[in-house]
């Protein structure tokens, strides 16, 4: 692969940012009831809050600021365009660590975890315990440019990331994922076993594999749409409970999944079009994927919020980025089964995450040296327990160190 990097600076337009708050100005309001709540999507008073929020008080150049406090690069990766952030840590041998955003998050989840890996010794850590942290935009995600082809799915990624690594030195290095970066693990881990020194992981994801038993491959079976790997009757009790927790998803939380599968364009009509579209669309599993008690402002605050949003909303990548599940979904990867990643893997679990990760069903997938039930957080728990996080990745890559 030929790989050019220059360096890149986050700087906004004026006139994309008038035309924004324009746009919010102007925003068509759908009606609503008092009883609403979040049940039936996204609550329209919250929203009503939050671009009062976003129109009067939130800051994009001081959120722009600290984002560019970081060097920031593009890579281009034969026809592919790539936003990377490159932080060198402050030790005497970082360990270089790749970390995999999610939808729809970005690489702004990571912001509060950022200094606690490269600059340790100020929270507590030693300075062995330090990370050279490279940070992509996910392909066609955020700030990286729009995939410029057909076909291409979660497992075509981990190519364009690794001739990143290569081209920036590190022949061997770490490797993160939530989320879709979590599910990418899986086909890293089979396609690049000798670059990866070791991964740490809290999502796998249902569809890394076929996990049907003979009796059940029958065409004729029919499936719930989007659970065409799950058998019809699980034969143990962690892939009943496994399987059970996909299904509930699929069918009360993943409406969003079924549009970015099937109509991924129709749908970036409306979120390219309207910034409440999209902050709405996007708001709403940040209020149901994450742990939290009276209010999920306790764990995401405005500022946060549309610190992320802005990221899609700014390069317009809302409607690029969803085609990964359409690509993913009509170009399927799979491997045998019984194979396994065999690179060493660590696991956090967290308590209220879209569905549960088990260790039986990670240890049929990945080398799993390290497996932890946490006792709080959800699906977005590199943000929501970053000290915790922190503490355990340099735990797993210093026994890896010292083995």
């Amino acid at each position: 692969m030929s790989v050019r990097i220059t360096p890149y600076e986050l700087n906004v337009p004026d006139e994309l940012l008038t035309d924004l708050h324009d746009r919010l100005r102007r925003t068509r309001w759908p009606q609503s009831f008092p009883e609403q709540g979040w049940d039936y999507g996204t609550n329209t008073d919250f929203m009503r809050s939050l671009v009062d929020y976003w129109l009067n008080d939130f800051d994009w150049r001081k959120q722009e600021a600290a984002i560019n406090q970081y060097e920031h690069f593009k890579a281009q990766v034969d026809d592919v365009g790539v936003h990377f952030m490159h932080i060198p840590g402050k030790g005497p041998d970082p360990t270089p660590l790749l970390m995999l955003h999610g939808y729809p998050w970005s690489w702004a989840t990571f912001l509060r975890i950022i200094p606690l890996l490269t600059d340790p010794t100020s929270y507590g850590g030693a300075a062995e315990d330090s990370f050279s942290l490279v940070i992509p935009s996910l392909c066609g995600f955020c700030l990286s440019d729009q995939v410029p082809r057909r076909g291409f799915g979660f497992q075509h990624h981990p190519p364009i990331y690794n001739a990143i690594m290569q081209e920036l030195g590190y022949e061997r290095y770490g490797l993160y994922g939530g989320d879709w970066g979590g599910i990418i693990t899986f086909p890293y881990g089979h396609q690049f076993p000798e670059q990866l020194l070791g991964i740490h992981l809290n999502y796998m994801g249902q569809r890394m594999r076929d996990e049907r038993p003979p009796d059940e491959c029958d065409e004729n079976i029919i499936r719930g749409f989007g659970l065409f790997n799950a058998p019809i009757r699980p034969r143990d009790s962690d892939s009943l409970k496994f399987w059970k927790a996909a299904e509930t998803f699929w069918m009360e939380q993943s409406g969003y999944s079924h549009v970015n599968m099937t109509c991924p364009q129709s749908f970036a009509h409306l979120v390219s079009d309207s910034p409440v579209g999209a902050a709405a669309w996007i708001v709403e599993k940040y209020h149901q994927w994450s742990d939290w008690n009276e209010t999920f402002e306790e764990v995401f605050t405005k500022d946060d919020l549309l610190t992320n949003i802005m990221l899609y909303w700014i390069n317009n990548t809302f409607g690029t980025a969803i085609r990964i599940y359409y690509e993913s979904h009509y170009t399927p990867w799979k491997v045998k089964p019984g194979n396994r990643i065999e690179v060493p893997t660590a696991i956090l679990s967290f308590p209220k995450d879209i569905v549960p990760l088990l260790k039986s069903r990670a240890e049929a997938y990945y080398n799993v040296r390290r497996f932890k039930y946490m006792e709080r957080g959800g699906h977005f728990g590199i943000f929501e327990c970053a000290e915790d996080y922190a503490v355990d990745l340099r735990a797993f890559f210093n026994e890896l160190k010292t083995s």
